[in-house]
């Protein structure tokens, strides 16, 4: 059974959802606006496995519940729902800190699907570690399956974008990768759309892994084009 956390202020929707997933058997808690979800989850952060996020709230929207659940350090999924869909939209959400994101009007059994799909990846996060998919670079170690940078004897948590778009740049270390490859292969994002979403994301990617972010050595950009991540920078 899984324990879920739905905010969203269409009523119908909402318990439709409910209906729906209580019906297989999971338990679900309604909130209606984005303080009185965040008022339930922080009271008691262990009862729920996952959040559905609708992004147009009355008071808090979905990307400030969001932000505000990884300022405080909650790493619980997040399946953000979106009306439009627009690349902005969702890049906005993957930065508020979503992993996931879904279109409206959407079927149930795509919502389902998703939320399947985010569950496992979190059974997967606390497997052992000797399954662990995790990559070493000048004392730094991260650990992707447990969304984890570990820089001497601090842990930083990484969001699940920041993982995968740090995982895209080591895996291409040493070669330059453009903004539009980044939006296609991380985000699967194929339309035109403003690409200074992936420079926050390396900005705040810099701030985990470089001694000094203004003066990177590891994440390097290549004007006009994107970014070269070197693992053993020359001194």
């Amino acid at each position: 059974m899984s324990k879920i956390l739905i905010i969203e202020d269409e009523r119908h929707l909402a318990e439709g959802l409910r209906f729906n997933l209580e019906g297989e058997g999971d338990r679900v808690t309604l909130a209606a606006s984005g303080e009185a979800g965040l008022a339930l989850f922080l009271a008691a952060p262990s009862d729920y496995d996952l959040i559905v996020l609708d992004v147009m709230l009355p008071g808090k929207d979905g990307f400030a519940v969001a932000a505000e659940l990884r300022q405080a350090h909650h790493y619980v999924p997040i399946l953000m729902l979106t009306a439009r869909g627009r690349a902005e939209d969702v890049l906005r959400g993957f930065a508020a800190g979503a992993d996931d994101y879904l279109p409206k009007p959407f079927e149930l059994s795509i919502l389902r699907a998703r939320i399947g799909g985010l569950l496992r990846r979190k059974r997967w996060q606390q497997s052992p570690p000797e399954a662990a998919e995790v990559y070493d670079f000048e004392g730094r170690h991260v650990d992707f399956s447990k969304l984890e940078l570990s820089v001497g004897d601090r842990r930083l948590p990484l969001t699940l974008m920041e993982a995968n778009l740090l995982r895209h740049l080591i895996r291409h270390r040493g070669q330059v990768v453009s903004r539009k490859a980044m939006l296609e292969e991380v985000w699967g994002l194929k339309e035109a759309t403003d690409t200074r979403a992936i420079d926050n994301f390396v900005v705040r990617l810099r701030k985990y892994i470089e001694d000094d972010p203004k003066r990177p050595r590891h994440l390097l950009t290549v004007r006009g084009i994107g970014y070269r991540f070197v693992p053993e920078p020359a001194s």
